[in-house]
């Protein structure tokens, strides 16, 4: 039998989405948000999208610089994973509380990545959408790296456990790759 579910809970259904942590700047000061919406937009060029509350921090730090950079933490980083997302960077310095260590970029000047974290993603910002109570930032990816033996292609889940956000206060990991032959 199945049951309906809460329209304000339905993305729950198709979003159990990677968590990352989203690095922005703006001046002389950082942020830290965590996100698990976010999504691939195009190969040719590389474009990926998230999105982010209008009334947070980042929403304005990635509108004003114009750029920001995915950081993908493992199990790990659970912690920290949820104290970015349960405090505002207005009112905290999220790097020193969650105890992770600001690294400049490969290309960008302006945001800190995560050392940390096993992979980056450096963004620049190529469009804006208004998505609800959401802004969808579209951006180019510039440079992309992760942890060499966690990563051959894609990440090798016996290896390293990426953290899925379920819903609320439910988190997930994978625990196999499998592989089809066609």
């Amino acid at each position: 039998m199945k049951v309906e579910i809460p329209k304000e809970k339905a993305n729950r259904l198709i979003n159990s989405g990677q968590v990352i942590l989203v690095t922005s700047a703006y001046k002389d000061k950082s942020n830290i948000i965590t996100l698990a919406w976010n999504s691939p937009l195009s190969h040719k060029p590389p474009l990926l999208g998230i999105s982010v509350a209008k009334s947070h921090l980042s929403a304005e730090f990635i509108q004003k610089s114009q750029e920001f950079i995915v950081n993908v933490p493992d199990l790990k980083l659970l912690d920290s994973v949820v104290y970015c997302g349960k405090h505002s960077g207005r009112d905290v310095d999220k790097f020193k509380e969650a105890k992770l260590t600001p690294q400049k970029a490969n290309r960008l000047i302006k945001t800190p990545l995560i050392q940390e974290c096993v992979g980056h993603l450096e963004c620049v910002l190529r469009d804006i959408r208004e998505a609800g109570d959401h802004f969808l930032f579209m951006a180019e990816v510039i440079f992309a790296s992760a942890e060499e033996s966690f990563f051959k292609e894609t990440w090798q889940p016996d290896k390293v456990k990426l953290i899925f956000h379920l819903g609320g206060a439910s988190f997930a990991t994978w625990d196999k790759k499998i592989e089809i032959t066609q």
